[in-house]
Parts: structure tokens; sequence; C-alpha cells
């Protein structure tokens, strides 16, 4: 009995029941999420790979205190901007989202391990690439429009989109050259190219299936992640490891540049960029423990299963070796949907995004 009430209450908490104090409308009419584990609430949950967190004590901070999938303490940034937009759910993993199209908002696609090169994130296990991710994208579409006639794409166009990933590309791809021939084949500057050319395609058949207000996170310092100093050491004179900021923001610099063209060529669409990279975290935000973990770390820098994590998380940068905690994510969440500096969206942030006729 006790099992059966733990399964009701964790499908009620990945489905998103228990919003508090949002508007009776949500801004859109729905919201697709895809990215890497940055975003992912679930949907690695039945993959046989490492990338995994549907155990404690992730979701301690979460309501209830149960695992969702979610690779945080509590909620994500992509959980944020669902709740900034009024939604009064959690927008569902995909599985769950294929069982109720009858009461839709938006469907998580994200999964960890996840890059926008499908080899990226291999020895992982099971993960669902980008490439995986937009032909989910497309059973849902073809769906709705079966469901809801002609009317589906004037939906479509209404609806929000957001993209955060290509973290993977870099950590389990490009920097590990003992497994990965990346490296080898490409200077930092061809790699990015390589990656962006694969991201405007897949933007392309987003586009052409209905999207038109689409937000794009860039990759954030992954060079400061306690992982990567681990792996590689902290450069002399820095915390961090530099040579992989600097491939990251030649990275980011191309999206940034992507977004003008995609702008510039789709002018019944806006494309925005979200600067993660430039969201400075400092200790006026409350935060104290800016490089290394608040659980305790397998090797391969997820938590140790049933660990007791830390007391003061809202203190810690990071929840594991890779993955920022709620407090983070609540900023990153917060300053993409309304920007507090100008730095941190290009050309607007997703409040003005979603208001675009």
């Amino acid at each position: 009995m006790r099992d059966v009430i733990i399964s009701i209450l964790l499908f009620m908490i990945i489905c998103g029941f228990g919003f508090e104090g949002v508007s009776s409308k949500p801004q859109v009419p729905c919201y697709f999420i895809f990215g890497d584990s940055l975003s992912d609430n679930g949907n690695n949950n039945g993959l046989i790979s490492t990338a995994k967190v549907n155990y404690s004590p992730y979701g301690v901070d979460f309501p209830a205190g149960i695992p969702t999938g979610r690779f945080s303490n509590g909620r994500t940034a992509v959980d944020i901007i669902a709740q900034k937009l009024g939604f009064k759910r959690y927008i569902p993993p995909f599985k769950e989202a294929m069982k109720s199209l009858h009461k839709f908002k938006g469907v998580n696609y994200a999964s960890g391990g996840a890059g926008i090169l499908p080899e990226t994130g291999r020895l992982l296990g099971g993960r669902v690439c980008l490439n995986q991710q937009m032909k989910n994208h497309k059973i849902i579409i073809s769906k709705l429009a079966f469901k809801n006639g002609g009317k589906a794409m004037a939906v479509l166009n209404k609806c929000l989109y957001t993209m955060n990933i290509g973290n993977n590309d870099y950590i389990n791809n490009y920097f590990m050259p003992e497994d990965y021939i990346s490296s080898h084949l490409y200077t930092p500057r061809q790699y990015a190219a390589l990656l962006i050319r694969h991201y405007s395609h897949q933007l392309k058949i987003l586009y052409q299936n209905g999207a038109r207000k689409v937000a794009l996170f860039g990759l954030g310092l992954i060079g400061c992640t306690p992982a990567e100093i681990a792996i590689h050491g902290a450069t002399n004179g820095s915390a961090c490891v530099d040579n992989i900021n600097a491939a990251v923001l030649i990275f980011n610099d191309k999206l940034i540049s992507l977004v003008d063209k995609l702008n510039a060529r789709h002018t019944d669409a806006n494309f925005t960029y979200i600067n993660n990279a430039g969201m400075q975290l400092t200790t006026s935000q409350g935060f104290k423990v800016f490089n290394s973990s608040c659980c305790k770390v397998r090797s391969d820098g997820l938590c140790q299963a049933a660990s007791s994590p830390c007391k003061n998380r809202s203190e810690y940068v990071f929840w594991d070796s890779f993955h920022p905690t709620e407090a983070v994510n609540a900023i990153t969440g917060r300053r993409a949907y309304l920007k507090e500096e100008s730095s941190d969206a290009h050309p607007m942030d997703i409040s003005h995004l979603v208001k675009v006729q």
C-alpha cells in the first residue's frame, strides 16, 4: 500500500500539481522544453543509463521531497520559467504528456547526457539526443493536429519553446579526448561551428513545425564546475579551467550570431539568446560555497544514493559536481524571464518574447 501511495505522489509531482500564487491563465497556451540534464524532469528515469537521478537525495527540496528525475535538490530553471508564465502545473516529461493530451499544456523533452551531436554522451548509456527530442516533438504535434485539425498550428505559433543544450557536447565529448575523436579533428572554433550547423538544422525543423517564440540558452561556464576542475585542474591563477570556458564562449558567440540570422531570415518569428555565462553569482546573493558540491558524490560526479546533503543548500552554487542548486536555478529562471541586466538576454527576455504578436 505504501508503494502505491508513493507512486501516486510521484506521478502527481512529475505532472506538476501544486503551483501556488500563479495567474489563472498562462501567458502562452503551451511550453515546449528541449535540452539536457539542466532541464530534464524525468525523461531518463526509464532508460538504462548512468545519467539518471530518480533517487534521494535528489529532490530533497522539491514538493514532498520526492526525487522526480531532476538533476537538482529542487526545481530547475525551466520549472521557474513555467511558474513565471502562470502555469499551475509543471510541464510534464514526454511519456506523461503522451498520456494526457486532453489537458495539454506542453512537453519537457530534455534528457540528461543529451547533446546536439547524436554521439555525445554515449558512454553514459541511454539518453535522448536532440535529434530524438525533435522526433518526439513531431509525434506530439502530429497527435495534436489530428485532435484539433487546422487549429493546431495557430496554437503552436503562440507557444514558448526553450532550448538549453550543448553542455554535454563539451563535457561528454570534446573534452574527453581519450574516448572521443572530436578534439583531435577540430579546433575549438571549428567544433563550435560544427555544433552550430547541427543546431541550426534542428531549429529550422522546429520553425517548420510551428515554433515562433524560441529562447536559446547559452552555455554556462562549465570550466568552473567541481567535476571539470577535479579532472583537468584549475588554470594557474584562475579558479576555473580556462581553456574549457574559452571554448564555451566561442560557442556562445556563434549562438548569438545564429539568433540574429534567424530573426533576419524569419520575420514572422522571434528568437532570443539567454546569457547563462554572464549571470554572475556573488556572496551578495547569499552564496558562500562556489567550488564544491552540496551532496556527497560518486566517481562520476553525481550524488551518492541515500546520502545526506549539506543543510545550508541555499549557500551552495553546486548541488553535485555538475549541476546547480535550486538557489542558482531560481536566479537563472528569474533573469531569463525578466532580465535584470541588459546582458541577460538578446534581443529580449522571455517576458517580452511571449508578448510579441
